[in-house]
């Protein structure tokens, strides 16, 4: 008789092996199982499985796995409608939509400023947005367009680049998103590169500067691209970056991202750019001019990214300055220029009052003013992570409910801190200026800056948390003799927006060396870039010619 190994011994009737697979009792020829792995995964293989097995297959056909994941439109998501789903994205309360003074943004005034712009649509209805994205802004609870939404969404769907500024709570994040939905459903998925490696090739990508943000637009996506096949995922620091490659790995068509983890797993070979032909900057002023530039460069001009025709720009934000608008046109072409209202100005919707209060007596005066307030979320703003630390525990210990978040806390520490926020278990947020830029934190009603920040434009955003959508809100910040760089700007500011101003601030101003309003803002460029005529920014390249101006 033939030597049977003990191993194999009693099994098959101690035939010994054959040409065919043999059982040991735990499982087959193990040869077999691992070979039939690295050829189609295995059922276990993806990212968990054997890994050479799944990247082979992708090597060989761009992704066996993700071909058969693509839907009848080309994408990597579900088309069809799902009552689970839709009661998890569309069944919550803390998303603000209309406010009791929406009807007054129509009377907000509108710039535009290019070549061949289109006529702004009144109306969300099939005609104007679409079947997909009409069903899902009435899910939503969006009954009309915001003023930015008019003019953005019949721009861009013409497949033309934008710059557009708004002031904060305008619908900006629905502004990009809608064009590049409907783009995408009637373009269809595009195929990836001809010498596609294993990679994730993403068709839009949208970049913003903070992790919560991220967060923020990719929730506001995922309500958008529901039941249209389109599969929204997000990537950003401070979070297991193996999760995040598994979600992409499920299939990722658009995709938000903060630069810094977008450079990393370009650099690993894990994200291709070369199939992007959408590409948003949220916040550009703050991603371009506070020390984003070198990774937006190189994700734009240095990692295959398609350039001219084959890629179509948006850049949001509530401050552009003319250095801002001069940096931002290397990345675009012919683009249209559009402006809502005065931009680098607070809502009218907010009341802003403003206390003189030295730095030893701010504690007592925020607990004092912290006791007039009923009902509502109250977002107080310090300048330092430790301030924040100490107005958090001084809080906690005289019994109000407060919680903070700030760059040194841990993702899940910030994640959990902005919930209870949200749900008002933790009615009291301090907050670093993290926080204060894009955020909507809905039902907002009070912000304090318990610390006023160095320059006007941070303190527009930070006021900008509340009186969100036409909603109503106030503002209170507390001044002293620290504060004397900006005083004159915040003075103008108040002029501007019809608020109170003491007469102890005009005398400050006459003793501050602060710039008035014209000559400030971040590096040198000027928030009211044009001064006059109700708008806070222009288009450096306009001389007068191709302006369009409406409203009132």
């Amino acid at each position: 008789n033939k030597y049977v190994p003990p191993h194999l011994r009693n099994s098959q009737g101690s035939g010994g092996r054959t040409s065919d697979s043999v059982s040991d009792g735990r499982g087959g020829d193990r040869r077999d199982s691992y070979s039939d792995r690295r050829g189609d995964s295995g059922g276990r293989g993806g990212y968990g499985g054997d890994r050479r097995g799944s990247y082979g297959d992708r090597r060989g056909e761009q992704g066996r796995r993700g071909q058969s994941r693509r839907n009848a439109r080309g994408f990597h998501g579900d088309l069809k409608e799902d009552p689970r789903t839709q009661a998890r994205l569309f069944g919550r309360d803390d998303h603000q939509t209309t406010g009791i003074n929406f009807d007054n943004y129509d009377k907000i005034p509108i710039e535009v400023s290019g070549d061949d712009v289109p006529d702004p649509i009144e109306t969300y209805s099939p005609e104007t947005i679409g079947d997909d994205l009409f069903r899902n802004t009435q899910l939503c609870g969006y009954s009309r367009p915001t003023p930015v939404q008019k003019y953005s969404v019949p721009i861009c769907t013409q497949g033309r680049d934008l710059m557009a500024c708004a002031q904060t709570g305008s619908g900006k994040t629905a502004g990009f998103l809608f064009p590049i939905i409907m783009s995408m459903i009637k373009r269809g998925g595009s195929d990836p590169p001809e010498n596609a490696r294993r990679r994730i090739y993403p068709e839009a990508l949208v970049l913003a500067p903070t992790r919560e943000l991220a967060q923020q637009i990719h929730e506001e996506a995922k309500r958008f691209t529901y039941a249209t096949g389109i599969a929204s995922v997000v990537i950003y620091g401070g979070a297991n970056v193996g999760d995040q490659l598994r979600e992409m790995e499920r299939g990722c068509d658009l995709l938000v991202a903060t630069p810094g983890r977008l450079v990393d797993l370009i650099e690993r070979g894990r994200l291709g750019m070369e199939s992007v032909s959408f590409l948003v900057l949220d916040e550009a002023d703050r991603m371009l001019d506070m020390g984003f530039e070198p990774q937006i460069r190189r994700i734009v001009e240095e990692s295959g990214m398609p350039g001219g025709i084959d890629r179509q720009t948006m850049m949001f934000s509530a401050t552009f300055p003319a250095n801002i608008q001069r940096l931002a046109s290397d990345f675009m072409r012919d683009y249209v220029f559009l402006t809502v209202g005065r931009v680098g100005s607070a809502s009218k919707d907010v009341t802003q009052t403003v206390e003189f209060v030295e730095e030893r007596d701010k504690v007592d005066a925020l607990m004092k003013f912290l006791l007039t307030i009923q009902d509502g979320l109250i977002l107080i703003f310090v300048e330092t992570k430790r301030s924040c630390d100490y107005v958090e525990d001084v809080l906690c210990g005289q019994g109000f409910p407060a919680c903070s978040i700030h760059g040194d806390k841990s993702q899940r520490e910030r994640e959990d801190a902005l919930r209870y926020f949200k749900n008002g278990n933790t009615p009291i947020l301090c907050a670093t200026s993290v926080a204060a830029r894009g955020l909507d934190i809905p039902n907002v009603t009070q912000v304090v800056n318990y610390d006023l920040p160095s320059n006007i434009d941070d303190y527009v955003h930070r006021i900008g948390r509340t009186g969100r959508a036409g909603n109503t809100g106030a503002a209170l910040s507390f001044i002293n003799e620290s504060n004397s760089g900006v005083v004159r700007e915040l003075r103008d500011l108040l002029d501007e927006n019809e608020q109170d101003v003491p007469p102890w601030l005009n005398q400050m101003c006459q003793f501050s060396g602060g710039r008035s309003s014209g000559g400030g803002g971040r590096g040198g460029g000027g928030r009211r870039g044009g001064g006059g005529g109700g708008f806070g920014s222009r288009d450096v390249r306009s001389k007068g010619g191709n302006d369009r101006g409406q409203g009132g």
